[in-house]
């Protein structure tokens, strides 16, 4: 698979005139090599691919990393950069012959472009490139997906230990790092994001940070979380109550579920993005609660937990087989709190596939 995706690429850049390819966001670092060491921030990278327009493509990190990106590529040559990654990036350049060498320009530091201009000098120009690779992610394959459906699998797993156990007395802060250990032992690489643990009002946050708040009895709780398991990332979103629900938190999770489902059933191959997010909004609008809906109503999955497509108002794009989507309508009421339902599906030629199977709650 990895091959496919080399040769694929490789395909793209001939078809625009372009001698190399230089990767440097870690997703589309991993996509492509398989290598899945990751970076401490834009500033710091755990190394580089160098992909020429044709011939076999090279992994340069320094020696930190060197036995790990050879263990875990097959088909690059990993190369250490000793004086820096730019004084290496000219050599091999020099010795491919390259003229133009292409760059993603939504994840390179513009002072780096800079650097890199100084060093290589008027000898190559360098083209600035966007979702280059982003384009090829976008379809998951079969193998894609079910690794996709395990770690939601897990993650559900992973909520129903947790749900089973949270009382009045325990704390955001408490709840979200019992989560993020929980993950670990059953299995998961990491959280995908921050966990969102928010009790009561402050779940009129969508993205709340949790906090030493102490849950009461009969309080809202709003858990939004996810895991990554072999790459690939999940995300989900619980809202339930500590103690007996009142008729107000029902009658407004019925709404959200309502709105859920409609897109549910909206979402297909062929179907706009933008229609899909609007099945969803018009059973808020029609409730009465359309300007406590801010935010689109969900995002692609893969290597990275937030990725195209997005399904918002916005967005006029059609969506293709074989996309992962998150389906989360949400009403945020301040002073009062929120609700936030969120499931995962895959898009099929007919309908869609929910990769969920623990709907606790949500049978309203």
């Amino acid at each position: 698979m990895i091959q496919q995706r080399i040769d694929k690429l490789q395909a793209a850049l001939r078809g625009r005139n372009l001698d190399a390819f230089l990767v440097t966001e870690p997703a589309n670092r991993r996509y492509l090599s398989a290598y899945t060491s990751t970076d401490h921030g834009i500033q710091e990278s755990s190394g580089v691919l160098l992909i020429p327009k044709k011939g076999r493509p090279w992994l340069l990190t320094d020696s930190r990393f060197e036995l790990q990106a050879k263990e875990e590529t097959q088909g690059f040559t990993v190369e250490l950069y000793k004086k820096g990654l730019f004084v290496l990036l000219k050599t091999l350049l020099a010795g491919l012959g390259a003229r133009r060498l292409a760059f993603e320009s939504h994840y390179f530091l513009h002072a780096a472009v800079g650097r890199m201009e100084k060093v290589l000098g008027n000898d190559v120009e360098l083209v600035p490139v966007t979702n280059l690779v982003e384009r090829m992610r976008l379809i998951k394959s079969e193998e894609e997906i079910g690794r996709l459906k395990k770690a939601v699998l897990l993650n559900e797993r992973v909520f129903q230990q947790v749900h089973s156990t949270v009382v009045p007395g325990m704390t955001e802060i408490e709840i979200a790092l019992t989560i993020e250990r929980i993950m670990r032992e059953m299995g998961a690489e990491r959280p995908s994001f921050e966990t969102i643990v928010a009790f009561g009002s402050n779940a009129a946050k969508p993205h709340a940070v949790p906090s030493d708040r102490v849950l009461k009895e009969g309080e809202i709780v709003l858990i939004d979380m996810g895991l990554v398991l072999e790459g690939y990332c999940s995300d989900m979103t619980r809202t339930f109550t500590v103690g007996k629900p009142d008729n107000l938190f029902i009658d407004r999770l019925r709404v959200v579920r309502q709105a859920q489902l409609a897109a549910t059933k909206a979402l297909r191959a062929g179907a706009v993005c933008r229609e899909v997010d609007l099945a969803a909004r018009q059973i808020i609008v029609d409730a009465g609660y359309g300007s406590c809906f801010g935010h689109g109503l969900g995002h692609g999955v893969g290597l990275a937990v937030h990725e195209a497509p997005r399904l918002s108002s916005r967005n006029r794009k059609q969506l293709r087989a074989g996309m992962i989507v998150t389906i989360e309508p949400g009403i945020y009421f301040p002073g009062w709190g929120g609700i936030r339902l969120e499931n995962m599906a895959v898009v099929r030629e007919d309908g869609c596939e929910l990769f969920n199977e623990d709907l606790t709650g949500l049978d309203l």
